[in-house]
C-alpha cells in the first residue's frame, strides 16, 4: 500500500463532554537505589521518576503529555496502565478504581478493565511478533478475551485491518514485509480488537517517516470521531500535539508543571518551560524564524532532585524562593494551571 503525505491543518478541537473518564490523583512512581554489599543489597535511596501528578480526562478528549526526554512520560502512561506498578495515588476510569482491581488480580476483573485501555507502543516493529503473521497478531486479543467465536475470527481480522486503511488481504503477511508506517497502523488495529474506550498512545509517529506521520495523525483523528475514543497521546512532537490534543500537560523531571487547553497554552504558555519548548518548534519559512526562549545548563540527576521548584536551576526567570519553595499547580485564571513563583 503506497502511504502519500497529508499535510495536517492544526484546528480547534472541541471536547464532546465534560464527563471525566480517567482521573489520576497523586500518581508516584519510584525506583529504589541499590548498593552492593558483602552479603546483600541496601537501599541507599530513589529514583522518582513520577512525582505526585493529578490530571483528568475527558470522555472523547485528547490529553497530551509533553515534555523533554526523561521527564517521566512514559512511565505514568504505563503506570496508569499497570504495566509498571505505581508506588502510590489513586487510579480511576470511570467508576472503577484501577489499582485495586489489579490488586485484587481476579482475572475476570483484569481482563474487563485491559479491555477498556489499550497501549499503541513506540515502536511499531519491536512491538508486533516477527513469527506471527498479522492474522495472528489481530486474532490473538480476541482469543484471550473471548470477545468473538473462533469462527468469526477471520472476518473479524479483516474488518479490523480495512478499519486502519489496510487491505483485506495483508492478513497473511508478516511485520518485516510492511512499511513503518503500516506497521504502526496493524498496531493500533490490535488496540482495537477489544473495542475500547481509552487509548494510551506513546509516541505513536516519533519513529516514523515526516512523510507518513500525518497519516497517522489523521487516522487517529478519524477513529476518535467515528469510535468515540479518548487519547492520551505522550510525545515531545508539538507540532502533532497541536493538531491532536485538546488539552496540554507539561512534565519536568517527573513534575507537572503546566496543563491546559491546547490553543491557551500555546497562546500563552505561563510556565518559562513551556514557552521554551513551543519556541523550539521548527519554522519551516528562514524569513519567519523567531528568537528561542533559551534554557541554560543540563537537565538536573533525579538521584538528587534540586530543592524548592525543581527547574529553578534552569529558569531565566527564577527568584530566591523557588530555590527552598515548591510551586503549587493552581490555575488563578480558571482551568489553565501551572507551578511557577513568577510566571510569565
Amino acid at each position: 500500500m503506497a502511504e502519500t503525505a497529508i499535510a495536517p491543518v492544526p484546528e480547534p478541537r472541541q471536547r464532546t463532554s465534560r464527563k471525566p473518564l480517567l482521573s489520576v490523583d497523586g500518581l508516584v512512581k519510584s525506583y529504589p537505589l541499590h548498593r552492593r554489599g558483602l552479603f546483600r543489597q541496601k537501599v541507599t535511596g530513589e529514583i522518582r521518576a513520577v512525582n505526585d501528578i493529578s490530571f483528568s480526562l475527558d470522555e472523547g478528549e485528547t490529553l497530551s503529555i509533553v515534555g523533554e526526554s526523561g521527564c517521566g512520560k512514559t512511565t505514568a502512561a504505563r503506570s496508569i496502565l499497570h504495566l509498571v506498578p505505581p508506588s502510590s495515588g489513586a487510579i480511576r476510569l470511570g467508576d472503577t478504581d484501577v489499582r485495586a482491581t489489579f490488586s485484587r488480580d481476579r482475572r475476570p476483573e483484569v481482563l474487563a478493565l485491559r479491555r477498556q485501555m489499550q497501549y499503541v507502543f513506540q515502536d511499531p516493529y519491536l512491538s508486533l511478533n516477527p513469527r506471527w503473521s498479522v492474522r495472528q497478531i489481530l486474532s490473538e486479543p480476541l482469543r484471550v478475551h473471548g470477545l468473538v467465536p473462533p469462527a468469526q475470527w477471520d472476518g473479524a481480522v479483516e474488518a479490523l485491518l480495512e478499519r486502519v486503511g489496510l487491505p483485506a488481504e495483508h492478513a497473511d503477511r508478516y511485520p518485516h514485509e510492511f512499511s513503518g508506517g503500516q506497521r504502526q497502523r496493524i498496531g493500533i488495529a490490535r488496540a482495537l480488537a477489544v473495542e475500547p474506550r481509552l487509548l494510551i498512545c506513546d509516541e505513536p509517529v516519533s519513529s516514523l517517516d515526516v512523510s507518513v506521520r500525518a497519516q497517522i495523525l489523521n487516522l487517529l483523528a478519524e477513529l476518535q470521531e467515528e469510535l468515540k475514543l479518548s487519547y492520551l497521546y505522550i510525545s515531545h512532537d508539538l507540532s502533532s500535539v497541536r493538531f491532536l490534543s485538546n488539552r496540554i500537560a507539561v512534565m519536568y523531571l517527573g513534575n507537572l508543571v503546566e496543563i491546559g487547553e491546547v490553543d491557551e497554552i500555546f497562546a500563552q504558555p505561563r510556565h518559562h518551560y513551556t514557552a521554551a519548548l513551543i519556541s523550539a518548534i521548527p519554522v519551516p519559512d528562514p524569513a519567519r524564524q523567531k528568537p528561542r526562549d533559551a534554557i541554560s545548563g543540563e537537565i538536573p540527576s533525579v538521584v538528587k532532585r534540586p530543592s524548592g521548584c525543581v527547574f529553578h536551576t534552569r529558569c531565566p526567570a527564577a527568584l530566591p524562593i523557588c530555590s527552598r519553595q515548591v510551586p503549587p499547580l493552581a490555575a488563578p485564571d480558571g482551568a489553565h494551571a501551572f507551578a511557577c513563583h513568577n510566571p510569565r
